[in-house]
């Protein structure tokens, strides 16, 4: 069994994660968690946060010359910005005149990082997350509903991504088939060959034509004032049949893979294989028929490699469509809990899309949610035991359904 927990805030000293369940053997190194933080800060639209925050990378415990040893696994990811915030974000108290300085120039002017955030945006967690702990500052909720909090998934994602592909060589790859209401050429569906060329590209499409009107699509809204979002599509291949099981329904790996999905920020909706394409279709066309032509496979893939709540051994497709950022430059109306009148909502620096890294993101959750998988079904312990386990697992099937 994987597990993972992280804590900290946007703009805290750091993140701080911990992933326990992972065997001993796996090859991972700070180098390799600081590669994947630097994939999740690409893409176009990205705000300037980007550019002068940097992800300062600790392995804290669980990892020994550059190989994990059996025990939970603690990562640290520094915020080099921290020094602008150690007053507004003190964990201890401070004098409420230090709150009145600009750290930015010294001068005692109230500014947006200092004073207390009344004025709930919409689309975000501030309003119910205020009403909820209780807050007269949105603070304590954007910092910790921010999508910084993703930089840990991402790193801890590297880990599971490292295990699952070093004892099962399971790859995932994921890409953007959406930005607004453009979309790329359908079928274009990339592999794990494709990631350096999909990292390459600012929107991370195949698709050249797609890219330039995806570009442009975050242009105009950039430029207007506004923000934009779009649909990611991940694929994971290589994956055993049953993965999950069909017994029970929080142990099914649709329902995992898609609550997974779903937590990231700004998501929507996710659909798995053809989602409601294959619920439009009669039952004649909608089903992926078997052959053995070529050994056990699919005609098609419209299941998107799970039937059951299980892998069925095809490829792993899951769409999340994410809403554009809800801190939109041209503010939207909302009311200031300390006047209780209308006023127009605070505004935070942002990006104007998001899709982009979502992709990245989409990638590190799918790899927690098949490591978890693959340790249930296969145990931990040792990377050689898991190895093994699994190789007289897929011998086994291989046997079984080889033709007579």
């Amino acid at each position: 069994m994987i597990r993972w927990i992280s804590a900290g805030e946007s703009h805290g000293e750091a993140l701080t994660g911990i992933i326990d369940g992972v065997p001993a053997g796996i090859k991972i190194t700070s180098d390799d968690i600081a590669y994947a933080l630097a994939r999740r800060r690409l893409g176009h639209g990205r705000g300037a946060r980007q550019k002068f925050e940097q992800d300062l990378v600790r392995i804290l415990g669980g990892v020994r010359h550059g190989l994990t040893i059996g025990s939970p696994i603690a990562i640290e990811i520094g915020n080099t910005e921290w020094p602008k915030w150690d007053v507004v974000m003190s964990p201890d108290p401070v004098d409420p005149a230090a709150l009145l300085i600009n750290a930015g120039t010294g001068d005692e002017r109230e500014i947006a990082r200092n004073r207390p955030l009344t004025r709930p945006r919409p689309g975000h967690a501030d309003f119910a997350g205020m009403m909820k702990f209780g807050h007269d500052d949105a603070r304590p909720v954007l910092e910790r509903a921010s999508a910084r909090e993703t930089a840990m998934r991402v790193a801890l994602g590297a880990v599971a991504r490292a295990f699952i592909e070093q004892v099962a060589e399971i790859s995932i790859v994921a890409h953007v088939v959406e930005i607004g209401d453009e979309r790329a050429e359908a079928g274009i569906i990339p592999t794990a060959e494709d990631a350096k060329a999909l990292d390459e590209s600012p929107v991370r499409t195949l698709d050249s034509e797609a890219e330039s009107r995806f570009v442009s699509a975050i242009d105009r809204a950039q430029s207007s004032g506004d923000t934009i979002g779009g649909v990611v599509e991940v694929i994971a291949y290589g994956l055993p049949v049953g993965l999950g099981t069909y017994t029970q329904w929080d142990q099914r790996l649709d329902s995992r893979l898609a609550g997974a999905l779903m937590s990231i920020q700004s998501a929507k909706s996710v659909a798995i294989g053809d989602g409601l394409d294959q619920v439009r279709l009669p039952g004649s066309q909608a089903h992926d028929e078997i052959t053995v032509s070529e050994g056990i496979h699919r005609l098609s893939n419209r299941a998107g490699g799970i039937e059951g709540g299980m892998s069925n051994g095809e490829p792993i497709r899951a769409r999340i469509g994410f809403k554009p950022i809800s801190t939109v430059p041209r503010a939207r109306r909302t009311i200031d809990l300390v006047t209780g009148q209308e006023a127009p909502a605070l505004h935070q620096r942002s990006d104007a899309c998001a899709v982009v890294p979502a992709a990245v993101i989409a990638e590190a959750m799918t790899a927690l949610v098949l490591a978890d998988a693959v340790t249930d079904m296969f145990g931990t312990g040792s990377i050689e035991r898991i190895r093994e386990s699994i190789s007289s697992y897929r011998e086994a099937i291989d046997a079984r359904v080889r033709p007579q």
